[in-house]
């Protein structure tokens, strides 16, 4: 029985292969036919202005949402409203946009694929520097699709919802069931989004298979590429208080310790001009290197020269493009961001402040503890704080301490992005990870214990959240393609396969 048994499951297997890829190559032509109408559907979102940072714009971040779960819903998908509370904006009391949950399909035989994305938008203003209005999307010459939001997030956001339209107006059989988790204030911290990860947990996301996030960006603008790594961040306000007021330098100065030069001094102490963090013990929980790792940097689509561009001034510290990118993935960085309480306005002004805040932060990277990263920091600078024998008062509050999120690039998740990606690009992506954090990405591997992708759509050039944000038309198209061939690899893929 069990001789004749294999090969009867092989060609099932092989069959399901073959029609798999039939399916995928019909889904490839209906894309390249509706690439127009998936533009005019872009458009119509752009032209929702759904800022969340704006009071003003709020009722446009809720009308986004309902814009989402109108379109899923005439589609089949069964969607719930998730209504996260109130939120304090600068005095006014605000409901926060809505979460979007949803489900399309339930086939018992069928693998489960949860998706994320956000709809909300960074503010844009033509005043701002853009050449055409940010929520007017403009389709350019040399083929860039330019608005806000075009690539952060909603052409990534849309990307699986026209898959799934366009499966079902063809007639093609969806290849897994789809969960969604859509939210409206990403670029507003997530708030409340958490606390609704981890009550769904058990409930509406039950069943989840793994994780699929696009909303991240190629390391280039010619190769796609899968990130795998995130780092954290650590942030800190480091307060000096010295006098009850603010003094007159000419009385004061050189009679009084004074704040700012506290403060000025110890930030200097933090870390050095070539990026290298002085407290002591931060580098010990670092995650060894392994010849795997170093031969993933090999052959990225990478260069100084690129870089510089982008900069528009070489101001690279490293020589070495594998160092430059160590340095944003996989080593800690501490930077200033800023000091609170000090005069910056225009003009001069001879006062002396009696207290002030500097601001910075550290990216952590495996295997890094938060807390042991916040107890290093207090006690380095109450040790540097006490060589100066000031009579001030200095504080360390740490503000925010978010974890890493690493993953093996090896899971199979990975493995059938890759393929996927190979089919539509026909190259083999980059293997990335990421300087930034995208918090929610931890969120669910820890309360949904599967493995989560990030597949980004767009590429290195975006400018998410700068002026003329743009996402190119072929990584706008050929990411549509790419989101579903991601289904249907998933849908064949052995996802309990060892990983490497």
């Amino acid at each position: 029985m069990c001789g004749l048994m294999k090969p009867f499951s092989l060609s099932i297997l092989h069959i399901l292969i073959l029609s798999n890829m039939s399916t995928v190559d019909k889904y490839f032509e209906l894309v390249d036919q509706h690439q127009q109408k998936f533009i005019e559907t872009l458009r119509e979102v752009v032209a929702i202005p759904s800022v969340s940072s704006d009071a003003s714009r709020r009722g446009e971040v809720v009308r986004m949402g309902e814009w989402l779960q109108a379109r899923w819903e005439a589609l089949g998908a069964t969607c719930k409203r998730v209504d996260p509370g109130k939120q304090d904006l600068h005095g006014l009391e605000l409901d926060l946009p809505p979460v979007i949950l949803g489900q399309y399909g339930n086939d018992a035989n069928k693998k489960t694929v949860l998706v994320y994305g956000h709809y909300d938008v960074q503010p844009a203003l033509l005043e701002d520097g853009w050449d055409t209005d940010p929520f007017t999307l403009v389709e350019t010459a040399d083929g860039r699709l330019v608005g806000r939001g075009s690539t952060d997030d909603k052409g990534p956001v849309l990307g699986w919802l026209l898959c799934a339209e366009t499966h079902k107006q063809a007639g093609l059989d969806f290849p897994v069931n789809l969960k969604f988790c859509f939210e409206g204030m990403e670029e507003s911290g997530s708030e409340g989004l958490d606390d609704i990860i981890v009550a769904e947990a058990d409930k509406w996301f039950k069943g989840t298979d793994v994780v699929c996030i696009s909303d991240n960006y190629w390391l280039g603008t010619s190769k796609p590429c899968l990130t795998h790594g995130l780092r954290g961040v650590s942030y800190f306000h480091l307060q000096i208080e010295g006098p009850g007021a603010d003094l007159h330098s000419g009385v004061f100065g050189g009679t009084v310790h004074e704040p700012m030069i506290d403060l000025v001094h110890l930030l200097s102490t933090l870390v050095d001009p070539n990026g290298r963090i002085k407290v002591p013990g931060i580098y010990d929980q670092v995650m060894a290197e392994t010849e795997e790792e170093e031969r993933s940097y090999e052959g990225l689509e990478f260069s100084h020269n690129a870089l510089a561009g982008d900069l528009k001034r070489d101001v690279i510290i490293h020589s070495d493009e594998r160092m430059t990118l160590k340095h944003r993935w996989r080593y800690p960085t501490l930077s200033i961001h800023g000091v609170e309480g000090a005069f910056y306005a225009p003009g001069d002004k001879t006062v002396i402040p009696a207290r002030v805040r500097g601001k910075f932060s550290l990216r952590t990277v495996p295997n890094m503890e938060p807390a042991r990263v916040a107890e290093l920091v207090t006690q380095y600078l109450n040790a540097e704080f006490a060589k100066l024998g000031s009579k001030n008062v200095m504080k360390v509050i740490e503000t925010h301490g978010g974890r890493w999120w690493y993953s093996s690039p090896n899971h199979p998740n990975f493995v059938a992005a890759a393929r996927a990606t190979e089919r539509v690009y026909g190259v083999t992506p980059d293997l990335t990870r990421e300087g930034g954090s995208i918090p929610v990405t931890l969120t669910f591997e820890e309360n949904l214990g599967v493995n989560v992708l990030l597949l980004p759509m767009g590429a290195a050039d975006d400018g998410a959240h700068s002026i003329n944000e743009k996402i190119d038309k072929r990584n706008y198209i050929q990411g549509i393609k790419l989101l579903g061939a991601y289904l249907h690899e998933i849908s064949v893929t052995d996802l309990n396969a060892t990983t490497a």
